[in-house]
């Protein structure tokens, strides 16, 4: 089953991101880097609940 999830940033807080993950093949959260537009660089973004 996937569910949506929001990426946070964990510099500036911000929540540009969404993505879909499946929760059986990944129970941990999501860690991604991908590129914030207010710092203007790839910084880390962590899965937060809605």
């Amino acid at each position: 089953m996937r569910v949506q999830v929001l990426l946070e940033c964990t510099e500036t807080k911000l929540r540009h991101y969404s993505t879909t993950k499946n929760k059986k093949n990944t129970p941990e959260r999501l860690e991604i880097k991908k590129y914030n537009p207010v710092l203007k660089r790839h910084t880390i973004y962590k899965e937060v609940k809605k």
